[in-house]
C-alpha cells in the first residue's frame, strides 16, 4: 500500500471534476517514455521461530529498515517513527503487520528490472543475516493466525484495521496475511488506457492462476491455489473486483472518475495526521460536506490519497496497475513484468490479447475470476478449455510481445526469457501451489515448517 510521504502532497484546490480527470490525462505519454514499474512484497520472519517481528523489539521492523540506509536509503517519518525509506531503486514500505514491500523505479527494460530485483534481495539477505531475520517469498502467510501477527505504527492502517470487518469477512486477512507481486504500466492516450484495461482485467485470472502461490492457512491446505487472490472476493464489495463498466462503450477517463468517487472514503491527511472519514463520501468532500472537515474542499492530493483506497484488479492512477499476481520468489518477480509488459506494450500483441477476449461475457470474465484462486491451472476457461490452455495462448502472444520489442542486455539475451517460468507452469499444468502440496503430502510428511526454508529468498 502507498506510503505517504510527510509535506509531499499536492495541495493544489479541486476547483471540479476536470481537475480529477487532469489526474489521469497527464499519465498519457508517448511510447517512447513509458516504463515498467515492479512492486514486490515478503513476509518478514525471525529465523529462531519462525514468528513474525513487532516493529519496535531488538532486531525488529524498525531496525530493519535502519540497517538499510547503509545503502543510501533515506528514512521516511510518520509521527517521528521511521515507517518507509526512499531511495535511487524506489521506495520501501511496509505492509499492516510488517511486510516488506519494494516500490521499484520506473524502468526501461525488464533486465534493468530484475537487477533492481536483485540488488533488494541481496541487501534484504546481508541485513537479515545480521538481524536474525528471513524473507519468505509466497502470497499467503502458511502459518501465522491473524492474532499472532504485530500491527505496524501507520496511521493509515488503524482507520483500516477498524472500517475492514464492517464490509467483509477477509479484509483483515487481506491487509495482514498477504504478499502479492505487481506491475505499473503506461499508456499513450485515452484510448491506449481503455484497450489495455479491458485486456488486463479480462486476463487478471490467468495471472492469478500462472503465479498461485499460497494453498496454506495456519499450517495446513487450505483448499485453494491462491488463497490471495480469494481474500479480495470477500473484502469489500464497494472497492474491489473486475469493473464491468470498463468494458462499455465510451469508457474513459470520466468514467473511471464516477467510480473512484463512489468508493467510499478511508481517511484524509491532515498535519501530519490521518484523519477518520471511513465510509464517507468524496463527492461530497467536493461539495464541503465532509462531516469532519467541514466547509473544507479536496486538494489534488487527497484525490491520489483517495485513488489509493480502490482496489480493484486493475486500478489507473496516472498509470495502470496489474494487481492479480501472488508474491513469489525472484524468478517470479521478473516474470510478472514480463508476462504484462509482453501483451501490453506490443501494439500487435495487444491486438491479439484483446481479440482472445473481447468476446467473452462479464458472467464468463467473473467466473474465471473466482476458478483461478480455487483450480488454478484446471479452471474451467471461456469456449468449453481450460486456464492451462489458455495460459498457452496468453503466454504465446506475450512471448511474441517482447519479441518485437527487441529489447537485449548487454549479454544479448531478450526479455524472452524471463517468461520462462510461466511456459513450464503452462506446459505441466503444475502451479507453484502445486509443488508445495505435493511436497506437504510427500517428502514433509503433513509438516509445514520446511516452508520456511524451501520458500526462502
Amino acid at each position: 500500500m502507498s506510503t505517504r510521504t510527510e509535506g509531499k502532497g499536492d495541495a493544489r484546490q479541486v476547483e471540479s471534476r476536470a481537475d480529477l480527470i487532469a489526474v489521469f490525462e497527464q499519465g498519457a505519454k508517448p511510447k517512447d517514455e513509458w516504463r515498467i514499474g515492479t512492486e514486490h512484497e515478503k513476509f518478514v520472519f525471525r529465523l529462531s521461530d519462525h514468528c513474525a517481528p513487532s516493529y519496535d523489539e531488538a532486531g525488529g521492523i524498525r531496525d530493519l529498515l535502519m540497517a538499510f540506509t547503509r545503502y543510501g536509503w533515506e528514512p521516511v517519518e510518520e509521527g517521528g517513527r521511521v515507517i518507509a525509506l526512499k531511495g535511487a531503486d524506489g521506495g520501501i514500505s511496509l505492509e499492516p503487520a510488517g511486510q516488506f514491500e519494494l516500490s521499484g523505479a520506473p524502468l526501461r527494460t525488464i533486465h534493468e528490472t530484475c537487477a533492481e530485483v536483485g540488488r533488494h534481495l541481496q541487501q534484504c539477505l546481508e541485513v537479515g543475516a545480521e538481524l536474525g531475520l528471513g524473507f519468505l517469498g509466497m502470497g499467503f502467510n502458511p502459518v501465522a493466525a491473524r492474532h499472532d501477527l504485530p500491527i505496524m505504527p501507520k496511521g493509515r492502517y488503524a482507520i483500516m484495521l477498524a472500517h475492514m470487518p464492517r464490509v467483509g469477512r477477509l479484509g483483515l486477512d487481506m491487509m495482514l496475511r498477504t504478499c502479492t507481486t505487481q506491475v505499473n504500466l503506461d499508456y499513450a492516450s485515452e484510448a491506449d488506457m481503455a484497450k489495455k484495461f479491458r485486456v488486463g482485467l479480462a486476463l487478471q485470472p490467468v495471472a492469478t492462476a500462472l503465479f498461485a502461490n499460497s494453498p496454506f492457512t495456519e499450517g495446513r491446505p487450505n483448499g485453494f491455489k491462491s488463497f490471495r487472490a480469494h481474500v479480495w472476493t470477500d473484502t469489500d464489495p464497494h472497492r474491489t473486483g473486475m469493473l464491468p463498466f470498463v468494458f462499455d462503450d465510451g469508457f474513459g477517463y470520466e468514467r473511471y472518475a464516477d467510480y473512484a468517487l463512489d468508493v467510499p472514503m478511508y481517511f484524509v491527511y491532515r498535519d501530519g495526521r490521518y484523519i477518520d472519514c471511513a465510509g464517507e463520501s468524496f463527492r461530497a468532500f467536493m461539495d464541503g460536506r465532509l462531516p469532519q472537515l467541514a466547509g473544507e474542499r479536496p486538494t489534488v492530493g487527497d484525490w491520489k490519497d483517495h485513488l489509493s483506497t480502490a482496489f480493484p484488479e486493475v486500478r489507473m492512477k496516472s498509470f495502470l496497475e496489474m494487481r492479480g499476481a501472488d508474491g513469489g520468489p525472484q524468478s517470479r518477480i521478473c516474470a510478472l513484468p514480463a508476462f504484462w509488459v509482453g501483451l501490453l506494450y506490443d501494439d500487435m500483441a495487444l491486438d491479439a490479447a484483446w481479440d482472445l477476449v473481447k468476446g467473452w461475457t462479464m458472467d464468463e470474465r467473473e467466473a474465471l475470476r473466482l476458478a483461478a484462486p480455487r483450480q488454478g491451472m484446471q479452471a474451467p476457461a471461456p469456449g468449453g478449455r481450460t486456464m492451462q490452455s489458455l495460459a498457452l495462448d496468453v503466454l504465446a502472444i506475450a512471448e511474441a510481445g517482447l519479441n518485437r520489442r527487441a529489447a537485449f542486455n548487454p549479454g544479448g539475451d531478450s526479455e524472452v526469457g524471463f517468461l520462462q517460468p510461466m511456459w513450464e507452469i503452462a506446459r505441466t499444468g503444475k502451479t507453484l501451489a502445486d509443488r508445495w502440496l505435493d511436497l506437504f503430502h510427500g517428502p514433509w510428511g503433513g509438516r509445514i515448517d520446511p516452508i520456511y526454508e524451501a520458500a526462502r529468498f
